[in-house]
Formats: structure tokens, sequence, C-alpha cells
């Protein structure tokens, strides 16, 4: 595949705007259009409906993306940056993919990958066209947009032809064919509307803002703000680099926001701009331009240089910017501001968005340009909420910056977690799987758990009110709602594609719901059903979720079952152990109840038969499911207790707490141990481990809740001994990665004590081998068993030592999948309409009344490569039967691998949808992608999984699969707008 752009010719953009708009109501797949209200605001001569839009970059660098970016509620557009390299020299110095915007965002590309002349024809093909959309479709007043130009980076290069050339034509580009062209195509296709194009104004841009390359001298950057300012006449920012705060301060700035792992030296901060020299030049550029009746203000801020090293980009250094960069910038902003007490106008850009931009605004601090956040799912359909939220403030002209509003901002924002980095590494978003080529449309969230939940049906059931139904689904694949809408991990959460919003879905709390209000009515149905398999009797060893579990999907499919449970009551160790603060005895009951009801066969109280007494009973299928009670070991002296014994004797009351209290490990059962021990008396808790708690193995919510509970953490320590009161212990420093990705702890010399009585030990609880060998059980060098050994079968903790509760149901369902030889055929029906999924696409959403508003029901609609893709090269095909597939489209895609990053598939789109080719050239330049070229005549070229053949669509026996051959026809069909 081509790295390089094709654009489209303009009416061939007009027809694609027209024809989709007509359709669908979208435009270039922005399905909801913002529509500007009365209200404006004044710079550079000009006006704007909004202040804000997208800033110079990956979004302003195609006709189709500025579009795109106005469609959905931009209004001030700072072209992406113009230099004297350009085309294919830059393209070769720009490494691909080259955007990674998973969480904070990295690029390592700067300016436009077009020929210069090539971008001044897209910015005057955008501008056109939006100046007759927006008249067409009713979508604002014409001119209540501005296009702001961005140019670099040398004097030279800006005086020279090139670039020279390219400012007078924005300024004035009346008499440049390709103006002349736009308006000769409007009125062809318009005729209706010629007196409205000839006002279309010809001066595209009266403005620019000045990019530096790093290292740039200060003179440099005043001779060119000053050139541009005095000779061209032009409104002019000048771009200021973080590196102007100093080395020292952006370091500790990063790391109080949890971004210590940003690798950069103090190269640049020694070779950019000095603040000492910045604030005299910015007062003179000011006096200049207020001299000359120009605007001048300064845009903060550039995307900041750091290092590559964990191989995120194909590059030694990459830029970064978004979360990581909004923290930099408003000190910056704060700092600045304060020295011209406010009269210096601020354009901002340093990871502004949905959730800081209203007070950005009320700060005086505006235009507002983004980056990063129309590079995630929703992608340019959140500016429409962003505008919607800033109409409702107040507009006025500039007059000056609020330096306290700005100073509060930069405090407050400290602890905001919109803007500060995950307390652990974020999980892996990606499903094993590979996307299909077709039909590629999943949740990732079902996915993500170990059995494979229906979670977008009972979650929307839950938002129609249907809890009884959806109980009914949750029940299909998971017998124990109320313990699992408690304490399950939700690793089906980490997969949710709400992530890359604002915070995922509440899945686990959404079936706790379900459970609570639908549980009655399902109890009151349930009934043993009638034997169906007279020839199989299962017995199952361990009353604990697993064990439950299975106990339920046997007796469901008809199975005579028996569960052993030594102790009194059901639950295993999330009864006897888990503190009620956790979870409550009457969740576990509920779930226990069903199992009565249908018809299971309990034993409580006794050790459970022996493998060979239970086939003597005429048992034919044995399950052993016994709970991880035995206590790794902690070879250290002093008073130390295995935390499984010591958190069960204080549930049953049969043990207090006071002193201080040391936890050894860094699981979810040493965060349960360190809360239960403030919670039962503990003069302090502390967590003792020795990586950093960003290594600890313990969930996120798990150590985040031990966090707010006040337990204290000792990281990087190894214990000693427990003598007299106090726990000695070696210090540690972090070393290589080891083989999980971790890095790997170091002794030192040195050493540290802190008040201890009671050290418990929450490190390698197992299961016990003795129970397996006395049942004939073998196990393999790990001290695992195999699932299956004969007629004894194993599961949860004892397949794989410690499980999760949900690991441990997939296990009781493939057990009892080997019992009846029968796969569970269900599939759930899907509640969701697409276009209420369409309708939640770009809509940053915390929380609200019921979860189901927002979930994304990415079960009915995906799309996430067509909403991430600037340059619109992902696009949605709605098929003749109604359905929807992806086409990728060869010539608009530059390889910046940004749907690759947001595909839930472990995949790049880019690579791998269905794709429509516009040369012979690109085709054969794309070795690894399907796709197809049109010849013309009903003739196409087709590559499926690397063979390709020359069909006839006319011939109905061609030959070609029939889904590929319908999407080909629908293509050419309905959407010729797109084939060149």
């Amino acid at each position: 595949m081509s790295e390089l752009m094709t654009p489209i010719p303009f009416r061939r953009l007009m027809q694609w705007i027209t024809t989709e708009y007509q359709r669908d109501g979208s435009v270039f797949g922005v399905h909801r259009p913002y529509i500007a209200g009365h209200k404006t605001l004044p710079i550079f001569g000009e006006t704007i409906e909004t202040p804000f839009g997208p800033a110079a970059g990956p979004a302003t660098q195609l006709a189709q993306n500025i579009i795109a970016g106005y469609f959905g509620g931009a209004r001030f557009f700072e072209l992406k940056t113009v230099q004297q390299m350009d085309g294919a020299d830059l393209a070769a110095c720009v490494n691909k993919p080259c955007i990674l915007a998973e969480d904070e965002c990295y690029n390592c590309e700067w300016s436009t990958e077009l020929y210069v002349h090539e971008a001044f024809d897209e910015y005057v093909k955008a501008w056109c066209a939006i100046k007759m959309i927006s008249h067409l479709y009713g979508l604002g007043h014409d001119d209540g947009f501005v296009f702001n130009m961005s140019v670099g980076y040398d004097l030279a290069g800006i005086q020279g032809e090139k670039i020279d050339t390219y400012l007078n034509n924005m300024m004035d580009a009346s008499q440049t064919p390709i103006f002349q062209e736009c308006i000769a195509v409007l009125k062809a296709m318009f005729p209706n509307e010629e007196d409205f194009i000839d006002t279309i104004s010809p001066k595209v841009s009266r403005s620019v803002t000045v990019s530096t390359l790093h290292g740039c001298p200060p003179d440099e950057i005043e001779r060119i703000a000053s050139y541009l300012i005095t000779e061209k006449g032009l409104h002019t920012f000048v771009k200021c680099n973080p590196t102007i705060l100093g080395y020292e301060s952006a370091r500790d700035i990063l790391d109080c926001m949890g971004f210590d792992y940003i690798a950069f030296d103090d190269h640049h901060f020694n070779e950019d701009l000095q603040y000492s020299d910045a604030i005299p030049m910015f007062r003179r550029l000011l006096a200049l331009a207020t001299s000359k009746g120009l605007e001048f203000g300064l845009k903060l801020s550039n995307t900041f240089p750091v290092d590559v090293k964990q191989n995120e980009l194909p590059s030694e250094e990459m830029y970064m910017a978004g979360k990581s960069l909004f923290p930099l910038t408003i000190e910056m902003a704060r700092r600045i501001s304060k020295e011209f007490d406010g009269r210096l106008r601020l354009s901002y850009s340093g990871g502004a968005d949905f959730f800081n931009i209203d007070r950005l605004f009320a700060c005086g601090i505006w235009p507002i340009t983004m980056a990063t956040t129309e590079l995630k799912p929703g992608g340019y359909q959140r500016f429409r909420q962003i505008g919607e939220k800033l109409e409702r403030m107040v507009y006025q002209p500039f007059s000056r910056v609020d330096c306290e509003g700005v100073e509060r901002l930069g405090a407050d924002m400290r602890q905001d977690r919109h803007h500060k980095k995950a307390v652990k590494p974020l999980p892996n978003r990606k499903l094993a799987e590979k996307v299909p080529l077709l039909n590629c449309y999943t949740a990732p969230c079902k996915g993500g758990c170990p059995i494979g939940q229906d979670i977008p049906e009972y979650v929307e059931l839950c938002r129609l009110g249907c809890y009884e139904e959806a109980l009914e689904v949750i029940l299909e694949k998971n017998p124990l709602p109320f313990i699992t809408g408690t304490i399950c991990a939700h690793h089906c959460m980490d997969k949710c594609t709400r992530n890359f919003y604002d915070l995922p879905v509440d899945i686990r709390g959404t079936k706790l719901i379900a459970a609570e209000h639908g549980y009655d009515a399902v109890f009151a149905k349930l009934q043993a059903p009638a034997v169906r398999f007279p020839d199989r009797k299962a017995a199952i060893v361990g009353g604990g979720p697993t064990g439950m579990a299975a106990a339920h999907f046997l007796a469901r499919a008809g199975v005579p079952v028996t569960l052993f449970e030594r102790e009194n009551q059901l639950g295993g160790i999330v009864r006897h152990v888990i503190p009620g603060f956790r979870i409550s005895d009457e969740a576990m009951d509920k779930d226990a109840a069903m199992l009565t009801k249908l018809g299971v066969d309990i034993r409580l109280g006794a050790p459970a038969p022996t493998v060979e007494e239970l086939k003597a009973q005429g048992y034919t299928h044995i399950l052993l499911a016994v709970g991880a009670w035995k206590p790794g070991k902690l070879d250290i002296p002093g008073n130390v207790r295995p935390v499984i014994a010591w958190m069960q004797a204080i549930k049953a009351g049969q043990e207090t707490v006071s002193g201080h209290v040391a936890v050894i490990g860094g699981g979810n059962t040493a965060m349960d141990a360190a809360r239960l021990a403030l919670r039962a008396g503990a003069a302090s808790s502390t967590l003792v481990y020795r990586r950093t708690r960003k290594y600890m193995p313990a969930d996120a919510e798990e150590l985040e809740l031990a966090m707010a509970d006040g337990v204290r953490f000792l990281e990087l320590v190894s214990p000693m001994s427990q003598e007299n009161g106090k726990l000695r212990c070696r210090k540690m420093i972090l070393g290589d990665p080891d083989a999980s990705g971790r890095r790997s702890p170091v002794e030192t010399d040195e050493f540290v004590e802190i008040p201890c009585d009671l050290v418990v030990s929450a490190v390698g609880e197992k299961v016990d081998d003795a129970f397996l060998a006395a049942n004939g059980v073998a196990v393999n060098d790990r001290g695992r068993p195999a699932f299956e050994n004969g007629c004894v079968y194993t599961a949860g903790d004892t397949l794989r030592g410690p499980a999760t509760v949900v690991e441990g149901i997939a296990d009781a369902a493939r057990f009892c999948e080997a019992v009846t030889g029968e796969k569970s055929g269900y599939v759930a029906p899907n509640y969701a309409e697409r276009g209420d999924a369409i309708a939640k696409k770009g809509i940053l959403c915390d929380s609200a009344k019921c979860e189901g508003d927002r979930c994304l029901s990415c079960n009915t609609v995906c799309e996430c490569c067509a909403d991430v893709c600037p340059n619109r090269a992902n696009v949605v095909i709605t098929m003749p039967d109604g359905s929807h597939q992806i086409l990728h489209i060869d010539q608009m895609c530059n390889e910046c691998g940004n749907c690759a990053v947001f595909c839930p598939y472990s995949s790049a789109p880019y690579k791998e949808k269905f794709t429509l080719f516009c040369s012979r050239e690109g085709m054969a330049e794309s070795k690894e992608n399907s796709g197809f070229l049109y010849l013309g005549n009903r003739k196409v070229l087709v590559r499926l999984f690397g063979n390709e053949a020359e069909y006839d669509l006319d011939d109905p026996k061609n030959g070609l699969p029939t889904s590929i051959e319908v999407l080909i026809l629908t293509v050419l069909n309905n959407y010729g707008y797109m084939v060149q």
C-alpha cells in the first residue's frame, strides 16, 4: 500500500458530500451536524461561530478532514503546517505508522505530507466546500469560520518562492486555477445558487501560526514573526514549545501526574527558546503587531519531544500530546499570562478536550484547537458535543486572560483523573482474534469475558427496564449473577470501547442491578428439569463459586448432580474469607438458593468422599473444584500469619486486630487483607511489595480502593524479619523487565524499618497438592493438573491456581459440556437499534442514570476504524440487505496506523479490510490488502488473500464469492463517487 495520499478532485468531493448527505444525512461519516446559533466571536477581522477546531495535524491535512470537522462543529481550523521540505522528500523522513493515541498521544510526523501546492489546493477545496454546505444545509453563516495558516520552520524557507507563493495565494486565491475550478464546479452543480457562489471570498486566510523546530534560535523566531507581520500583513501567533518551562519543571509536573515513565533528557530544553529571552521578544512582537493594526498572540503549545523507549513508534524520538501535555501547557499559560497581566492573547492546543475546554474558554483562552480527542473513537463527531457545551457560555471579544482562573485550573487538574495517568499500566484492550474481511462488528466486552457473556444485550435490556429478561440472558452463561455482580474481576470492562471516551460502562454493576430487580420473577419460575441423562451422574467436590456454577449448569441440563462442601454453607473462599464489606452473605445466598430450586443434591458440613468412593457410589463424572486454601511460604522470622487463615478467623469472629499490620504481597487478596486490617482495628496497615505499586498484580480498582481506605504502601522492599514491633526490610531497585514485562527487583545494601506487630503473608496461595495426590490426580512441573483425568476433572483454583470467579465459571461450563457432550448454542437476541447506537457515537459521558445510556452497543455498530481515521479512508457501506461493511480506500490513506490502535481486534484495518484501489500501481504496492480495482466496462481486478484475478461482473458464473461480489456491486452502484 502506498503511504502517499491522492487528493480527491473537487467535483468528486462535492458529489461525495451531497450524495452521502442526501442518502444518510451524514458527511464523510459524521452522522450528526452541528447547527450554529447566532453567537459569534471576532478574530482577525473575521468571525467564528464556535471558538474551537482541529489543530495543525492529521485532521487538517486533506479537504475531507477539514469538511468533516466543520460538519461536526469546528469553526477555527489551524491548517497543517507547510514548509520548504514537502511531498515525497518529507514522506521519506516520516516512518509509519506515525500516530499512537491510545491514551496520551504520540506522533512522529510534523508537517504536511503533500506537496505545498497540493496542500494549498486542499485548503481551497475545503474552503469552498464549507462555504457551500454551510449555505445549502443551514449549518451556520458562510462567514462563520476561519482558516489559520501554519508555516515553518525558518525564515529562508518562508521567504522562498514555494512558501511565499503559498502565503500570497492563501491571502487571495482569486487568480489561482483551483479556486476558479471550485467556483466553476459549484456553479455547474448548483445553478440556482449562482448568486451565492459569486459571494464566496477568495481570501482564504488572513492569519498565520509560526511553527518552529526545536532548537530554533530566538532571533530567528522574531525575524519570522516580524516578517509575517510587517511584510505580509498577517495576524500572527507564535507557537511555543513546552521546553520553555525548563527541564526540572517539566520533569516534576509529569512525574507528579503519573507520567514518570515518559523519557526525555535536557538537550531540547537547553537548545530551545529560553523563558528569559521569550518574554521580552513577545513584548516587542505584540507592540509591533499593535502598531500595524494586527493581532498577535501565542499558541500554547507545540508537541513535546520525548524518547522512544518501548517501540511505541518506529522512530528514535516522538512528539507527545494529549492528556500528558495538558499540565505542561497550563503551566505555560499560567506563567505567561501572569507576565502580561492577561493582556497577551493565548490560543490553546495542549491536551484540550471536552472535559476542560469550558474552563479554558472561561479564562479567556481561545481559539482552542485539538488533535488527540478527534483521533479517538467517536472521531470528528465529538466536536458537536463540544460546540453545544460552549454555546451555553457567554461569548465576548477577547479583552484579557483571567490569570487567577488559569491558576485555579492548573491546581485543579493535578487531581483530575482526566489528566492524571492511571495508577496501573493500562490493560490490553485488544481481542486475540484477527479482524474478519467482512462482518467485523463485535462487542469487545464480550470477547474479554472468559464466559462470553452477552453483555450489550443485557445492558440494553436493563436500559429498557426489562430486568427479568436481562437476568435470564445473564443466567444462560453465568449462574452466579450476585457474586459476579459484586466481586467479578470484570475484565470485560478492560475491553470496553468506552475506555477511549471517558470511563468503561459499569458492566458488573449493571449485572447486579439486573439480578436485584429480576431475581424474584426469575426465581419463581425456576424448577428442577426432567432428567435427560439417566446414564450419567455427577459429583462435585467443593462448594465454592466454581462448584456452584458447575452444579447449576448440570442440573439445568438434566444431569443428576451432587455438590459436596466441607463447610456448613456454600461459597468457599468468597463466603468464608473475603470480607463482608466486599460481598454480603445475602448475595451468595441468592445464588445458592437457585441450586436448591434446580434440584441439586447439596451435602454440607463434612469432607467429600474420595474419588474412589465416589466411583463406587456410581458417579460417572467427578469434578474437583476446591479452592486455593494452602498458604504460600514467607520464610522470615517473627509473628507471621498466612492470609487466608487470618482473614477467615477474623470473618468468623475468632480473632481481633490491633497494633500495626504489614501485609506482604501485591495481589487482590493482599489488598483485601490490608483494608480488612484497618477496618478490624489496626493502628496502621501497610502493603509491603518488592516492586512499585504500578507493577502490583492487583486489579487497578482494588489498588485504588486500598489507597482510598488509607492503606500505606512500602514499595521496593523485601521483608527480612519481624521482631520487637518492627518489620525490617531490604531496599530494592528496579532492574530490567522480566518475562512478564515487569521490571525485576534487584537487592541493595540498604535497609528500612517500619512499626509492625503482625505480618500477614499474602503470597503464593495454592491448592493442597496432597489432596490431588490422594485422589490420584497427577500434576505437571508447575503443580497444575490436567482438566480431564479419565472420569475426574478439575476446575477453578484446582486447575489454574488462584483463579477469578468468572474463570471458574468458564471451567464449570466446560465440565458440563464434557458430561453432556453438548455445547451451548444460545445466542441472545440483539435488542439495540442501529440508530440508537449511532446516536451515542462521539458523546462523552462519565455517568448516567442508567449505564445502558452510555453503552455504545458495539454488538450492533462498531465502526471504530471509520470514526478514528483522520482522512476518512475507512468507509461504512450500507449493503442491499441493510447490513454494513467496512471498505478501506487506498488513495485516502497515509498509513498513519490510527485505525490499528483502536480496532478491537489484533489487526490493522488499513491492511486487513477489503480495499478499493484507484490504480494498478497502488494495488501492486499493497501486497497485504485484499480488495479490488475497477477496470471499467463492468470488469474488476480482485485480490483475495493473495490471489489476484480479473472478473466480469456481468458474467453470472464469474466465480467471485457472492459476499465479495455483492460488496463490489454495491460500491459501484451506490458509491460511485468513491471510484476513480
